[in-house]
């Protein structure tokens, strides 16, 4: 690749530093001349040193062990309280990823890979979004995006994500549905699918059974598949919720539309807990993240499982290599 990928370390009290120095010690070194970390160097630099990585650290690759990295230096960020909230936890991690975008919309990264943050930092840091999608949308101008959330056997796009089950019901609307048919249909072909097959999940409990568990199938998500399919787009719906997902998993669609967060998340998660890849579809660079939090509980013990940023940043890969 002729740009880095760049992982951003995010909230220095949790997971994210160990994840990534594991994840960074079993990579090649080929592709571990791909990779730019931006984060603290004395909080990554402690986490190598808590999980035995023997990873280097540095402004210029030496060796194969050397990874680069970009320090980003915040206020008391190395005093963030290991596992809990805090104001320079948050603000840390929203250093990095302003610091990522930048250099993705200045076209310098080809892929940005997020390591988790908190919400609960962020916003006590004085930055309020929902988490790092809406961060990436108002960095990148406002852009609608939207979260894919993808696996070895299952991949669902959501209608919405962090909002209420009342306000998810509300943005089920005709265009929002075929907004996202064609986010989903779009990436896909991007990564070389002819013709994705796309199923759209119903938002009512057997698709509203013919009105008499509502009527929202009907009147707004069915209008939506039609017009898709008059554009030519592969596909069906509104499925059942309760059967759809295993129908894709078992190999029948490559793509599931949820309308909701747990309806998509909660099945994802079932399946691929450790694989399943997180990734922003709609903003003009791309970004995708391991799909799990913080996990302050267990944060700075050395016990954190770096299968997902693996995973993540193969997919990373992926994308950046689709330019």
């Amino acid at each position: 690749m002729t740009k880095p990928i760049a992982i951003t370390m995010g909230d220095p009290a949790g997971v994210g530093p160990e994840v990534i120095c594991k994840a960074l010690a079993e990579t090649s070194p080929a592709e571990r001349k791909d990779v730019l970390v931006i984060g603290s160097r004395p909080v990554l630099e402690r986490a190598n040193a808590l999980c035995g990585t023997g990873v280097q650290f540095t402004d210029i690759l030496s060796n194969d062990q050397d990874v680069r990295l970009l320090d980003m230096p915040t206020a008391e960020v190395e005093t963030a309280p290991a596992g809990e909230v805090s104001k320079a936890g948050g603000e840390a991690a929203y250093t990095y990823i302003v610091k990522a975008a930048e250099m993705a919309l200045a076209g310098e990264i080809g892929c940005i890979v997020t390591a988790p943050i908190n919400k609960a930092a962020l916003h006590e840091a004085g930055h309020i979004y929902d988490g790092h999608t809406g961060l990436l949308s108002h960095l990148a101008g406002g852009i609608k995006s939207n979260m894919l959330l993808t696996s070895p056997t299952l991949s669902t796009i959501h209608v919405s994500a962090h909002v209420s089950l009342a306000d998810a019901i509300r943005r089920c609307t005709t265009e929002r549905v075929l907004e996202v048919i064609r986010a989903g249909d779009g990436h896909f072909k991007r990564l070389g699918l002819a013709s994705p097959r796309i199923a759209v999940a119903g938002l009512n409990p057997h698709c509203g059974e013919g009105g008499m568990f509502g009527t929202e199938d009907d009147t707004q998500v069915a209008p939506a598949v039609a017009t898709a399919q008059a554009e030519g787009i592969n596909v069906v719906g509104p499925l059942s919720g309760d059967t759809v997902f295993a129908r894709a998993h078992h190999g029948e669609f490559d793509l599931v539309i949820a309308q909701y967060h747990d309806q998509g998340h909660a099945t994802v998660k079932l399946i691929a807990f450790d694989t399943a890849v997180n990734v922003t579809v709609g903003l003009p660079f791309d970004r995708c993240s391991v799909d799990h939090g913080t996990a302050f509980d267990i944060a700075w013990t050395g016990t954190a499982d770096h299968t997902n940023l693996v995973a993540a940043l193969a997919y990373g890969r992926r994308l950046a290599a689709a330019g």
